[in-house]
């Protein structure tokens, strides 16, 4: 009973010198256990090979399913990928020089030392004005208000108390627009003048006397000089001598 028993640990033919192969069949065919065997080692040393390949992608080499090396970067030059990413000329004719003399990348000017001509007016454009050509375009210096006029006179003149040069003063008050407010160029003059030396009151005669006509005129001064008469009671608080320089 025992001799007959399938699950013995040894069969006849293996007793017997064990010479012959087990075999194992696979869709109707019988295949010797060792070429199973060496498959599923294949199988699964080429399991490792792409699992390695996979880690060592970052690092320059690649492993192919054949088992052989790629460096990263190269593509295979039958694949179609590697066809498309090709700039090479595909009529073998190219010399490999950049397009255009390198002038036709995206976002480039042009090629070095290139001048662009100037663009005609096309008269037939839509949009074509014919008052435009004749247009000429001027800076408007909109005119001092009396919050503004303070604050911009007042360093000029201080500046001049240190330079003395009145063609300075005359030639930065014509830059302003001054408007209505001229004849307040005196009356600020007299009254930073009072509060200062006798060398400032000598060099404010001499500016006004020097922006008369040019900057301001008579009837300016003179409205400037019936301001200050009438603010005097005013610029006593500040300065006590007022009524006496």
């Amino acid at each position: 009973e025992l001799e007959n028993l399938s699950d013995a640990p040894f069969s006849g033919d293996e007793e017997n010198g064990g010479s012959e192969e087990h075999k194992t069949e696979i869709n109707g065919n019988w295949i010797p256990a060792t070429s199973i065997t060496e498959a599923k080692i294949n199988a699964k040393a080429k399991r490792r090979l792409r699992k390695n390949s996979s880690r060592d992608s970052g690092r320059g080499d690649s492993v192919s399913d054949n088992g052989d090396t790629l460096k990263i970067g190269v593509v295979v030059p039958t694949s179609p990928k590697g066809k498309l990413l090709d700039r090479r000329s595909r009529s073998g004719k190219g010399r490999g020089l950049p397009k255009k003399g390198g002038a036709g990348g995206k976002g480039v000017w042009g090629t070095p030392g290139q001048v662009y001509d100037v663009e005609e007016v096309d008269i037939k454009d839509p949009n074509y004005d014919d008052d435009q050509e004749n247009c000429v375009y001027e800076t408007v210096v909109l005119p001092l208000d009396e919050r503004t006029f303070e604050k911009t006179l007042t360093p000029i003149i201080q500046e001049y108390f240190e330079h003395g040069d009145t063609n300075e003063v005359s030639e930065m008050l014509k830059d302003l627009n001054l408007g209505e407010m001229k004849y307040s160029v005196p009356v600020l003059a007299v009254s930073l003048a009072l509060e200062g030396k006798a060398s400032h009151r000598e060099m404010t005669s001499k500016l006004i006397s020097d922006l008369c006509g040019t900057v301001v005129s008579k009837t300016d001064v003179e409205k400037s000089f019936d301001r200050l008469l009438k603010e005097l009671p005013e610029l006593v608080l500040d300065s006590p001598k007022a009524p006496q320089v």
